[in-house]
């Protein structure tokens, strides 16, 4: 009886996915975003909403078209892109290898640990004006403000996955008698590597976040300052514009760093749904 029941169960289960199958599977995370947007551009045609407050994504598609044809786009995108990247790499680098630092040594951890989880808990918006009073408004301050914002998740992250690493293979080393630089390549590293990865997506979403905010500050170029001009001038269509740059550009990092995940992790045996 109770194989039938599980049989059953996994029939049911097959037949109520049966449609998401017959589509491909790279396009299952566009199904959601494409059905809004079809039922955004019906309600925007019957008028229910102001054009506005909410624009339809037709007149939305045209504004993103029309910022392409005249430039403005790219160079507004390729700055952003340079003080995402840039905070991004400063901050991630620092943050893993003081991450690196305080788990692997006792005298780091005592020292240095205390404070950075203090400064953690000061919200980063609270720290602008000292920014701008010590560093300006120019590149190196908002490279540094995206930077601060990305240290903190991969520094976290990298410190608890090298606490987390089992004590067995501590043990499993010393028996084939490992080095401590082929403890730390081999064992250490490996077994933090998804905590690792962890904080580098969030640090990715920190960046971005940021650098919405470092832009607002105080700069003629940038998709956040783009945003800030056309809200200034009532052009929703370029808000909503900047908006959705700002969440395809995040989700492809995003992207790029999960695929790095299943090419390093596929040693791990998880739960795939």
């Amino acid at each position: 009886m109770s194989g039938q029941s599980v049989s059953r169960e996994t029939a049911g289960k097959a037949a109520g996915s049966d449609w998401l199958s017959r589509i491909p599977r790279p396009l299952h995370g566009w199904i959601v975003p494409v059905l809004v947007v079809v039922v955004w551009q019906i309600v925007s045609g019957l008028g229910i909403l102001s054009a506005t407050l909410l624009p339809a994504p037709a007149s939305i598609v045209k504004s993103f078209l029309a910022l392409c044809a005249s430039g403005e786009m790219a160079e507004h995108l390729s700055i952003s892109i340079y003080r995402a990247g840039f905070g991004f790499l400063l901050g991630t680098s620092l943050g893993l290898l003081l991450g690196l630092s305080a788990g692997l040594g006792k005298l780091v951890e005592k020292t240095l640990d205390p404070s950075l989880q203090m400064l953690r808990t000061v919200p980063l918006l609270s720290v602008i004006p000292l920014f701008i009073l010590w560093f300006g408004i120019g590149e190196f301050s908002k490279v540094l403000l995206i930077g601060l914002g990305a240290f903190f998740p991969v520094y976290v992250n990298t410190y608890l996955g090298i606490r987390s690493t089992d004590a067995k293979l501590y043990e499993v080393s010393r028996i084939f008698q490992y080095t401590r630089l082929q403890q730390v390549t081999k064992l250490i590293i490996p077994a933090a590597l998804p905590n690792i990865l962890l904080g580098v997506r969030l640090s990715l979403g920190a960046s971005w976040l940021l650098l919405v905010v470092a832009e607002m500050m105080g700069t003629s170029a940038g998709i956040g300052y783009m945003i800030q001009d056309a809200r200034a001038y009532s052009e929703t269509e370029i808000v909503f514009v900047g908006i959705i740059m700002f969440a395809v550009f995040g989700k492809l990092s995003d992207s790029a760093v999960k695929l790095l995940e299943t090419r390093w992790l596929r040693w791990r045996d998880t739960y795939k749904g």
